[in-house]
Order: structure tokens, then sequence, then C-alpha cells
């Protein structure tokens, strides 16, 4: 069973959001797709959204913490309003934009992971990483594990290489599967791709050994895309 998550970064409103997780809602139940789809709307959009059980509303990012003095930040008194128990953390762009440590993303994957949170746990290589060959890309990954309990039962992993998220190049098959067997001979969770996926070749990745769905940026923000993206894989 494919897993299919859209990660809205910034973008959507809180009317847009509603809209859009409703037309995926009526999708889902129409043609009765069974594959579990996430999606991961900014903190402003989150709501209690009357949803079918395989599809989950989730936080993009929260802070170690119920509540308290963390300005700009949201913690599980946020999410419990609206009944949030999945999380997205170590995303690249939380790692190499706005500075989050391993050590404080492995604070964060803790404090969530003793509340049971399900975890949807982002890796991946910048491009001076992967030039320097698979060896170099597979130590780069595991200290991204460094404090992480990967043996964590509501654990799901995603590797996105930092060249291809956003730039419109994905990696190539050869490349996905290689990462993806390295780490699925270390780690038995279910693993997503992500970097650059489209309607396009959404199928053809999904396919591949040790991919076990999908995490999807731009082109999942359209509504229209992401239901035939869901579509494309709905038999995988």
């Amino acid at each position: 069973m494919a897993i299919i998550a859209s990660n809205f970064k910034t973008n959507h409103t809180r009317k847009s959001t509603a809209a859009f997780i409703e037309e995926v809602n009526t999708f889902l139940k129409e043609k009765n797709i069974t594959n579990e789809v996430l999606v991961f709307p900014t903190a402003t959009s989150l709501d209690s959204f009357n949803t079918v059980s395989n599809l989950t509303v989730g936080a993009q990012n929260a802070y170690a913490t119920q509540k308290g003095s963390f300005t700009g930040e949201i913690g599980t008194e946020q999410l419990d309003e609206f009944n949030i128990k999945t999380i997205l953390i170590g995303h690249s762009e939380r790692r190499h934009i706005l500075g989050e440590s391993q050590e404080e993303i492995a604070k964060k994957f803790n404090f969530y992971k003793e509340l049971g949170y399900t975890i949807v746990y982002c890796i991946g290589e910048p491009l001076e990483v992967k030039e320097q060959g698979i060896e170099q890309t597979l130590e780069y990954i595991y200290e991204q594990f460094v404090g992480i309990d990967t043996n964590y039962e509501n654990l799901i992993l995603a590797y996105e290489p930092v060249w291809a998220i956003g730039t419109g190049v994905t990696a190539t098959n050869d490349d996905i599967k290689a990462v993806h067997s390295a780490i699925k001979e270390k780690i038995s969770k279910p693993l997503l791709y992500g970097g650059s996926v489209k309607v396009a070749n959404v199928h053809e990745i999904c396919s591949l050994d040790g991919v076990d769905g999908a995490l999807i940026g731009t082109a999942s923000w359209l509504v229209e895309d992401f239901k035939q993206i869901i579509e494309n894989t709905k038999d995988l």
C-alpha cells in the first residue's frame, strides 16, 4: 500500500486548505481508494477536518513542548485542539534554511515519540555530498539518524535529496534504488521518496523496489494534480 503525502510548506490559506482537504476526501470516498494519504498544511490552516480513516492531516512543524514561551512556535496544546497526532520532522528546509541541528531534531523526535505521534522523518544529502559518491552519501544520511529511534513503531521515513527538492531535478531511478535499498537493509520502516515528484513520474518512482510512497511539495499544491497523483498510485 503506497503512502502519498503532500507538504504544503508556506502555501495555501485556511480557506483553500479546507476546500483542498474536502475535495481530496470526497475523491478517496468516491474512488474507494485505500492508500494512505497525508496532508501537511500550514500551522494557521490546521483545523478539525472530517475525513475518511486513510486521510490524515498532520503538522509541518512544532516545538518540543506542550506550551510555553517560544515565540512563533506551536506545541501540543495547539495540536491537541485539532486532535493532530502526525508530524513532519527533519525536513531539509528546517535543517538547511532554518538551521535546526541534529541535536534539536533528535530532541523534537523523542518528545513526539513519547507522545505516540506518527513521525514522518526526513533525511537527504546536498549536491556536494551526492557528487562524492554513494558511500559518502550514505555516511551523511546515517548521521541524520543520530539520536533517532529507528525502531519506533509509528515511524515513516522520507528520503529527499536536497538537490532535487523544488528544483525540477529528480534523482535517477538508479540513485533512488541505491539509497533506498541501503536504508532498507538497516531500517525496516516505510520509506517515501521526495524531490520533484510529479504527476508524470510518481507511478514509476513509487513502483521502484524499496519505495513505499512519496512526499510531494510543489506538484501536490493544486488539488487536481494531487488527486491525479493519488489516482496514479492507487494500485501500488
